[in-house]
């Protein structure tokens, strides 16, 4: 295994940093201030698009796709330095790359699945970063963590689809820029094998029976600039049966090679906010002083910062392990790893931000820290793409499956 750069990647991290000191953390209280000036807060604030106008013409665009057809052509683990550089400004460095979630997985499905009509009328825009999209699987009635329990049905009825459900926690739904949902449900609820009985289908924002009812609130924060957090139900919506994603009852399967690489992409960008947790507890340290001396003087600071920058090394590591096995064994070869990752990850990074937080103070609960929002984010990220203990449960019994 060799995770050394290679040049592109280097070079591609230079350009990348570059950016981001001279456009996208200046824009950081820029992109605040016009949202508040906004007729909607889920409006995109007027900045977003000149980074994304910036970014595009400097070639920083849809780096996350391997295909080269479509993005960058990038592998897995060319593109990990370069997605841990943009989790230093989660809330507006994916935007601005056209590389945030939940669009890239979109974007993966229609790529990889999608009909040439299909790729043709919402890939094309998707890529170009003129429209947004949402994923519609996670539902408040079931334990959606087993996604065999979706109830949402998807009903033949002639040359259409009728779909009826509620979900919730759809990503990117409130943002009217969002004019596409993914939608999985049940097209053969009694059929014989469970991950058999899912599909998934294309509903445009503006068909009848589609309501976007509410933003839900993470911790408290109605996260604008991702587009929210939505409800949304689906009350007698019909779509053409062209609006099929693959085959009846590809769901499951088409979910599971979805979440794959966004699981690692959602690692890669946690590592970057891990960095700036660091930095900022670091520069906080040397400027403030308790009990006479420098904080950053105090044993139980030091400590602190030691633990967070081995495990921050040893976090990059496995990600980069399980980035180069997927280059080089597939998704499925490196399914271990990449549930590991998942499970590490989220909960190691959520307890740097927590110490960061102490090390702050009031100030790192408050809205003029990006602490709290950030550990907000990595926190629902030990629940997002399936919780910590179905990783663990699927981890340990493959584990225990050589012994027996």
């Amino acid at each position: 295994m060799d995770f050394a750069f290679d040049a592109r990647t280097e070079e591609l991290r230079e350009q990348l940093l570059a950016f981001m000191a001279t456009h996208v953390l200046p824009a950081e209280r820029t992109a605040d201030e016009q949202r508040a000036a906004l007729a909607s807060p889920w409006d995109t604030p007027p900045v977003v698009e000149e980074l994304k106008a910036e970014a595009r013409r400097q070639g920083l665009w849809n780096l996350f796709l391997p295909d080269a057809e479509y993005g960058a052509g990038l592998t897995n683990l060319q593109y990990a330095p370069l997605a841990e550089i943009t989790g230093h400004s989660p809330q507006l460095a994916p935007t601005a790359l056209n590389c945030a979630a939940p669009d890239t997985g979109n974007m993966e499905v229609l790529a990889q699945f999608g009909t040439e009509a299909q790729r043709k009328q919402w890939l094309t825009p998707l890529l170009a970063g003129e429209i947004r999209s949402a994923f519609a699987m996670t539902e408040p009635d079931v334990a959606s963590s087993d996604a065999t329990n979706i109830e949402t049905r998807i009903d033949r009825d002639g040359d259409d689809y009728v779909i009826n459900g509620r979900k919730w926690y759809i990503s990117g739904a409130m943002n009217p820029l969002c004019q596409i949902f993914i939608v999985m449900g049940k097209t053969d609820p009694d059929g014989p094998d469970i991950r058999r009985q899912q599909s998934m289908v294309l509903v445009p924002r503006d068909t009848p029976g589609l309501e976007v009812k509410r933003a839900m609130r993470v911790y408290g924060y109605e996260d604008h600039s991702h587009g929210g957090h939505a409800e949304v139900v689906f009350d007698n919506v019909r779509v053409p049966a062209s609006n099929l994603i693959g085959e009846e009852g590809g769901g499951f399967a088409i979910a599971q090679a979805r979440l794959g690489p966004g699981r690692i992409h959602h690692c890669m960008r946690l590592i970057g906010i891990a960095e700036r947790a660091i930095e900022l507890m670091c520069r906080r340290a040397v400027t403030r002083t308790a009990f006479g001396k420098p904080l950053a003087q105090q044993g139980v600071i030091q400590e602190w910062i030691a633990d967070a920058r081995v495990a921050v090394e040893q976090l990059r590591l496995l990600v980069l392990k399980t980035a180069w096995l997927m280059d080089t064994v597939g998704n499925k070869g490196a399914h271990t790893e990449i549930q590991a990752i998942k499970i590490a990850t989220p909960r190691t990074v959520v307890d740097i931000l927590d110490r960061a937080v102490q090390l702050y103070g009031a100030g790192g609960v408050s809205q003029d820290s990006p602490l709290a929002e950030l550990w907000a984010g990595a926190r629902t990220l030990r629940l997002a793409d399936g919780p910590d203990e179905v990783h663990q449960r699927s981890l340990a019994r493959r584990e225990l499956k050589k012994y027996r």
